[in-house]
């Protein structure tokens, strides 16, 4: 069912994605308020995926580039609806709808910005299922969905149309350029498709299951329950059935460096003598405890504030943080062998056979 998503459903919406985010999809601040200053008093229809006609035409947009980056370089908020104008006048007809490629902080305000100055309606669903840190590792993607032509824009007003044909992975490469030679952050228009290619190759209610999440956590707060056992609750009926603790402890070392156009690095976790080391590339990709592998790709390892479950990014980790490390499963359609070869450990170039977390870890 389609309903209708007001600001102040956006700090909850912002902390449930950001969680799903695993790590990465962007500052969740700062999206939120770009959405609030475009969206007002006003509303954004959120449609379900079983309501789209199977004609209508759909174009995800998002943010690209390194989550650090973003920090520093605001966007102009220009950006995201001057690539869907762009790639709408490349294609010759307008979208009916707009939709997240990812789950994220800012990855999942980037569509409600469009809506908001469009009217377009949101479609309740995306193409990761999560955050990943490339273009081509979309569910879209695996389930064959062509990612070009995708435009792509500059807070300047600069425009760019990539067409590499059905080669995601060479989309990927050229747009990651583009970007980085705009400062490190671009938006974009791709994959666009119809409705019935919305319902065979989108992870379906992640925006509602998101607002869930968040306001679960919000209302444990508030009611002076574990937030933790808020999250298992909410997720347990869900495609993301099993969530895992992981570990608790304080981040003790953090190593980030920002290449390339992505936020690559680990971090160490201790308790006594126990350690969590976390590997990332944008998002978390795998976590070691005591040197054994618990959780990695594409299952979620989420990093979390101990003491009121709030989602910590890669680049808001920090020396010190107590937090609580947990690791949530994805959906089946993301751990079929062809999702895998897209999105698992190799692609990656992890050597570790991807597992699930709730095989790896069943008991942490």
């Amino acid at each position: 069912m389609s309903w209708v998503l007001r600001a102040e459903d956006l700090p909850d919406l912002a902390r449930g994605a950001t969680l799903l985010g695993t790590g990465g999809g962007g500052d969740p601040h700062i999206g939120t308020l770009l959405v609030r200053q475009v969206l007002g008093d006003g509303a954004i229809t959120i449609l379900d995926p079983d309501d789209l006609a199977d004609d209508a035409f759909v174009i995800p947009t998002a943010q690209m580039g390194a989550p650090t980056v973003m920090l520093e370089k605001i966007p102009a908020g220009i950006e995201p609806t001057l690539a869907l104008r762009t790639l709408e006048e490349h294609l010759g007809r307008r979208a009916d709808a707009t939709m997240p490629i990812e789950c994220g902080g800012i990855n999942s305000m980037i569509p409600l910005v469009v809506a908001a100055e469009t009217r377009l309606p949101v479609v309740d669903a995306d193409g990761m299922g999560r955050a990943f840190p490339e273009l081509s590792m979309e569910t879209f993607a695996v389930y064959g969905v062509q990612g070009s032509p995708l435009a792509l824009a500059g807070e300047r007003g600069e425009r760019v149309i990539i067409d590499t044909g059905a080669d995601n992975r060479q989309m990927e490469w050229l747009a990651r350029g583009v970007t980085v030679r705009l400062g490190g952050v671009g938006h974009i228009a791709e994959y666009a498709m119809t409705g019935e290619q919305v319902r065979r190759t989108a992870v379906p209610r992640t925006i509602s299951m998101a607002l869930r999440l968040g306001r679960a956590i919000a209302q444990a707060r508030a009611g002076h329950a574990d937030p933790f056992d808020a999250i298992a609750e909410t997720l347990a009926s869900t495609l993301y059935p099993h969530m895992v603790t992981l570990f608790r402890g304080k981040v003790a070392d953090v190593e980030r460096r920002t290449e390339h156009g992505f936020a690559s690095g680990r971090a160490r976790i201790v308790d006594g003598t126990h350690t969590l080391e976390i590997e990332f590339h944008n998002e978390n990709l795998l976590a070691r405890r005591n040197g054994s592998l618990v959780a990695i790709v594409p299952d979620l390892i989420c990093v979390t504030a101990s003491d009121t479950a709030e989602p910590i990014t890669t680049e808001g980790l920090r020396y010190g943080q107590r937090v609580t490390v947990v690791g949530i499963s994805t959906p089946d359609m993301m751990r079929t062998p062809a999702a895998l070869d897209t999105f698992g450990p190799a692609a990656f170039g992890l050597h570790e056979t991807f597992a699930p977390v709730e095989r790896l870890a069943p008991y942490a």
